[in-house]
């Protein structure tokens, strides 16, 4: 799932060779067993009985950070990402947090302009060294609830 999302989505935006190594040193099975034991929580989201996507969220002190937001291509404007959102947001409240915050490519614009619109504000501009000489060139957006 993951390896067809992110090849569509990010290859026009960040290219393949650092597609295909961020998918490695995120998305692999090893990674994401790490990341679970660091607390990050995986949910599918499912659409007329399909998995059509996941979401990862990881509580940080009074904070919820989003880490992923997937859907397939085909089912996005169907306001799946907005329900899944909602989800995102419950999750947030019951784990006594104010803020959900996440990372967004600066080139990213079409998500951009998604998260602007559900009422994310960019607070912050980060540029990380993710190794092989890549890095994450993104905003920090967040919203208060």
């Amino acid at each position: 799932m993951s390896e067809v999302i992110w090849k569509k989505h990010y290859i026009p935006i960040i290219g393949l060779a650092q597609v295909e190594y961020m998918l490695d040193k995120f998305l692999s099975k090893k990674a994401l067993e790490d990341q679970i034991k660091e607390g990050y929580k995986y949910y599918f989201i499912n659409f007329e009985g399909r998995k059509v996507g996941y979401v990862c969220i990881r509580k940080e002190d009074r904070a919820l950070f989003l880490s992923k937001i997937y859907i397939y291509e085909s089912y996005r404007g169907m306001k799946i990402g907005s329900s899944t959102l909602s989800f995102v947001y419950e999750q947030a409240k019951k784990l006594n947090c104010n803020i959900v915050y996440l990372t967004v490519n600066k080139n990213n614009s079409k998500s951009i302009a998604v998260y602007e619109k559900l009422g994310f504000k960019n607070v912050d501009s980060l540029v990380i060294d993710i190794g092989k000489g890549f890095v994450m060139d993104d905003y920090k957006m967040e919203k208060i609830l």
